[in-house]
């Protein structure tokens, strides 16, 4: 029963981090921008380090956050068709949905790969991280959302419906009061 207790523990503490990440970067993106403004308008001296930063950080906000942090429930659907079938429709569409984007990632998979492993032959203007590095994002993205989209294709065939949705939870079925 400790071990039980202890990996949930371990595993909440790892969803905090992960969620944490967007949030990191986002305030590092701030703070680079202070920093680009104070420097450009005040020391009359600008540096494009800091648009570099913001650049990196911003594509890994996205990608980062639409992988490993949002939940299904924070997805985007077309809720007119989608809230306005029966809930084994609803499953149907998960399950088409979840082939046909786990089809499209596979498919692009070794051609992501090839050309992240490629970039590493350039390296970013200021800071000099290989584009290898700031790219492989793309590879996280890639495999967490094969995994993501494995896993809402097992639970709609096994018949469990889609979490709800905020304003589902809130039990209005429009999201409108």
């Amino acid at each position: 029963m400790q071990k039980l207790t202890t990996s949930s523990r371990l595993l909440k503490h790892a969803r905090q981090l992960a969620d944490a990440v967007p949030a990191i970067l986002l305030a590092a993106m701030f703070v680079c921008f202070i920093i680009q403004v104070f420097m450009r308008y005040v020391m009359d001296s600008p540096v494009g380090w800091t648009v570099e930063v913001c650049v990196i950080a911003w594509l890994w906000i996205l990608l980062w956050g639409q992988s490993v942090s949002a939940t299904e429930a924070d997805e985007i659907r077309f809720d007119i068709v989608y809230g306005s079938v029966r809930p084994e429709v609803r499953r149907w569409f998960r399950v088409i949905f979840s082939v046909f984007l786990v089809g499209i990632y596979m498919w692009s998979l070794p051609a992501l790969w090839d050309f992240v492993t490629f970039m590493k032959i350039q390296e970013t203007s200021y800071l000099d991280i290989p584009f290898n590095w700031v790219y492989s994002i793309a590879l996280i993205f890639s495999v967490a959302s094969i995994l993501r989209y494995l896993w809402i294709l097992w639970t709609a065939a096994k018949g469990q419906d889609a979490p709800a949705t905020t304003a589902e939870a809130a039990g209005r079925k429009d999201g409108v009061e």
